[in-house]
């Protein structure tokens, strides 16, 4: 059997998605229900079936969910209604679209986070204060101790000051 010449082929959108908290570890088939779930809810089985959404890859906290063309907002609209998988509770947000998954991988090594890794106690504002470490240019500063415990969120720029 002949494959169908790229003119007929259906279209479609590629979306980049993370998910938060950071550490929390999915895999698709859990990812792709719970989406299917959310769309369900906004759209209907009639709006899924022309929908046509797909879990292509999930890992290292991101993943790309494939839909059909001129779909990629409802998607998106659909992945900010979801709020718990299996009782935990998280947060997929939508960082990038696209018509091909090539361009996607490029971009997702920019935009992967992986798991906040601490490190020792560092002294800051007369304080001591527990670092974690994001890849790019975040550092979460968590005070140490027991009660009224502060947070603070800091850049690069504000740790050369």
């Amino acid at each position: 059997m002949k494959p169908r010449p790229p003119t007929m082929r259906g279209k479609h959108r590629y979306i980049l998605v993370r998910t938060d908290p950071p550490g929390l570890d999915l895999d698709g088939r859990t990812l792709y229900y719970a989406v299917a779930e959310s769309l369900t809810d906004l759209y209907g089985d009639a709006g899924v079936a022309r929908i046509q959404p797909s879990v292509v890859s999930c890992s290292d906290g991101c993943a790309i969910i494939r839909c059909s063309r001129a779909a990629e907002d409802e998607v998106i609209a659909g992945l900010a209604a979801l709020t718990n998988i299996h009782d935990k509770k998280i947060a997929v947000r939508s960082i990038l679209t696209s018509g091909t998954m090539r361009s996607l991988r490029q971009q997702k090594e920019r935009w992967n986070a992986p798991a906040p890794s601490p490190c020792e106690d560092v002294p800051f504002q007369g304080k001591s204060w527990i670092p974690v470490r994001y890849r790019g240019t975040k550092v979460d500063l968590f005070e140490k101790g027991f009660k009224n415990q502060e947070r603070l969120f800091l850049t690069e720029e504000d740790l050369e000051e």
